[in-house]
């Protein structure tokens, strides 16, 4: 099971990972620069990466699953993911909603797009469901 993320790097954001009073990447490589650019992004791709998916990667190998996982770089996740379906080959697609699915702003959500970009099957979970207020309960 492959779990993703895209990061996405605002290049105007360089400009602070790179300066040598602020670099949140790494404390021990305070004040150095990295050599490229390119390995700046990489790095913080990795490490935003990271700090994403772990949860879900743990979660999945405490099941019993073969979990691993890919970052992407990219300004659009639904490319970035749909390329890399079809890179991996995925059986299916699994998105976790960030929004209520069905209103009039769903279509243009990643997941929907997904669902028509990719050629994959997508499983589109619901977020978290919260606890009704106390107000909420007494309408009822």
């Amino acid at each position: 099971m492959t779990v993703t993320t895209v990061v996405e790097v605002p290049r105007s954001f360089l400009n602070q990972l790179r300066s040598q009073s602020w670099h949140p990447l790494d404390e021990t490589t305070e004040g150095q620069l990295l050599a490229t650019d390119e390995a700046t992004i990489a790095r913080y791709v990795d490490e935003r990466g990271t700090r994403l998916t772990e949860p879900v990667v743990h979660g999945l190998r405490a099941a019993g699953l073969d979990a691993e996982a890919i970052f992407a770089e990219g300004e659009d996740p639904v490319l970035a993911i749909s390329t890399l379906a079809a890179k991996i080959d995925a059986d299916v697609v699994v998105l976790g909603a960030t929004r209520q699915l069905f209103d009039q702003s769903a279509w243009e959500s990643v997941s929907a797009r997904i669902m028509i970009e990719s050629g994959k099957p997508v499983l589109v979970l619901p977020p978290e469901r919260r606890e009704r207020q106390a107000d909420d309960r007494e309408e009822l």
